[in-house]
């Protein structure tokens, strides 16, 4: 009796592979399927892994792949949002959603950029791109309910352009991106909160609810990040406060910048040494 073919096992993906195929993918929605699918898929334990694979984008492929919208222009140029308007509180979850959007990037290209690396960095950085895409399509959704889409505000592209910055050092990718530019947003979470909740309106509560989620699983990405620059600081002989300021200043890094969200800090695994620095910066 021949077999059901519905009984076969599924084929195997590669992880890194697939990582990149999910990154050069533009549609929004196609992006959040390939995330979670490739994610669902090693839960399933249906994915292989190769660090010491070297890998490329096909030959004329941009990265990352995005939607024609938003359109980016400069951080400067990016219009004030107050959450106390209708079409301020669709900027403000806008400009949240188009943060959510780019760490899902963010976390797919340290999948398949950076070769030798123990599995465990490969998986982490799996389950950060899948809340990554969560978020933001709970962003997405909330957006939807007001009216507006992502895309219909211009954004900017600076967490890219400090991944581009760092595609050449792993160290530096960890130092960087999640440990200082996503960092920001662990501090940057509890006063938007407390803006929307003078707002008070049941659209600026349900953004309440969904930054609480974001914060939540937030530390635990800066975690990943500390915990993987540290390990390779490690592996290096480096001391790792003054190597970060060495690449700080090497790669341009903003500059953290008070109020600190202290228990944040310290829960993704910031040291009570980085916290001290960072107010005398």
């Amino acid at each position: 009796m021949q077999a059901r073919s519905d009984l076969s096992p599924p084929p195997t993906v590669c992880l890194r592979e697939g990582a990149l195929q999910a990154l050069c993918t533009s549609d929004p929605d196609d992006k959040l399927r390939a995330t979670h699918a490739l994610f669902e898929a090693l839960k399933q334990g249906n994915t292989r892994l190769d660090p010491a694979q070297r890998l490329a984008p096909e030959p004329g492929r941009a990265l990352p792949g995005r939607p024609a919208r938003p359109v980016l222009i400069a951080p400067v140029d990016v219009p004030q949002r107050s959450p106390f308007t209708p079409e301020g509180l669709a900027m403000l979850l806008h400009a949240v959603a188009h943060i959510e959007f780019n760490a899902i990037d963010l976390a797919l290209d340290a999948i398949w950029r950076f070769p030798d690396m123990p599995a465990g960095y490969y998986t982490d950085w799996l389950q950060v791109a899948h809340e990554e895409a969560i978020h933001f399509g709970l962003l997405r959704e909330h957006l939807r309910s007001l009216g507006r889409d992502y895309g219909d505000f211009a954004a900017h592209n600076s967490l890219w352009e400090m991944c581009v910055r760092t595609q050449h050092d792993v160290t530096a990718r960890m130092a960087l991106v999640p440990r200082t530019m996503e960092a920001r947003g662990l501090d940057a979470t509890p006063p938007m909160q407390a803006r929307l909740r003078k707002v008070g309106t049941p659209a600026a509560m349900r953004a309440v609810e969904i930054l609480d989620v974001i914060l939540r699983d937030e530390i635990g990405h800066v975690a990943v990040g500390n915990r993987w620059y540290g390990w390779l600081c490690k592996q290096q002989g480096m001391e790792p406060l003054s190597h970060y300021r060495r690449l700080a200043r090497e790669h341009s890094a903003p500059r953290p910048r008070p109020p600190f969200n202290e228990a944040a800090r310290l829960a993704a695994g910031f040291s009570e040494a980085e916290l001290t620095a960072m107010h005398q910066a």
